[in-house]
């Protein structure tokens, strides 16, 4: 059985990439603050606040202890927006927790199983922002952590027959995330679109195929790299 290993699976981009590794017979683990909605025999879900370092890294141990996996996808995301001004350390250090820590822990705790295989994909889902976006001081400095992250566990790890890569998605309308910037309803919608070269915001499923593509047990000979789902504005600039 092909196990995934999925961080942020109760909505948004995380529920459509659990439903793509369903449909391709994954047996699917989500971890994240709620359950995954998604009705599969083939899903469990496990709940954890994944910038709490201590209860996560304890949750995936067990887990791993449990069912290891050698595919893992780290998609949950918080934003945190607020001016420089604003931001605070707490702010800071919550979504390095969950942006990178969550991230280390992972795949410390499922590493061995990867190696004894011989065989793992590790995508990380990170940010247009991660190019820099006002107002996101904690939120674009750790996603472009991961692909610090990447790059280094990419080197690593190539000889193991694992790969590293990640996955920078832009605007992606149809998430929680997007919606606390953007209500559905705001007059803003239109006026961001027109900013977005591909004339249209980004959906959860097209963020989804970026991953199954890393994910992919053909995709061998593609690490260390860094795909932008964000039709065209990691090339311009975006204001919203």
């Amino acid at each position: 059985m092909k196990r995934v290993v999925l961080t942020g699976a109760s909505s948004g981009i995380g529920l459509a990439t659990a439903q793509a590794f369903v449909e391709e017979g994954y047996e699917v683990i989500s971890i994240a603050r709620r359950p995954c909605p998604l009705r599969s025999a083939k899903l469990r879900s496990i709940t954890v606040d994944l910038m709490d370092a201590d209860a996560t890294r304890a949750a995936v141990l067990a887990l791993a202890a449990d069912a290891p996996a050698t595919t893992i996808v780290h998609c949950a995301g918080a934003i945190r927006e607020k001016p420089i001004e604003e931001t605070s350390i707490a702010d800071l250090a919550a979504l390095a927790n969950l942006h990178l820590a969550a991230a280390l822990s992972l795949v410390q705790a499922n590493l061995p199983a990867m190696k004894q295989a011989h065989y793992g994909r590790i995508v990380l889902i990170s940010s247009r922002a991660a190019l820099g976006l006002a107002k996101r001081t904690a939120y674009s400095s750790t996603k472009a952590g991961m692909l610090g992250l990447a790059r280094t566990w990419a080197l690593e790890l190539a000889s193991h027959g694992v790969t590293v890569n990640v996955v920078a998605p832009g605007p992606i309308a149809e998430t929680e995330m997007f919606e606390e910037i953007i209500p559905p309803d705001s007059p803003k919608m239109s006026a961001a679109a027109r900013q977005i070269p591909a004339g249209r915001f980004g959906t959860p499923a097209d963020v989804s195929r970026a991953v199954m593509f890393f994910a992919d047990p053909k995709a061998s000979f593609i690490t260390g790299q860094t795909l932008f789902v964000c039709g065209g504005t990691s090339i311009g600039s975006i204001v919203y």
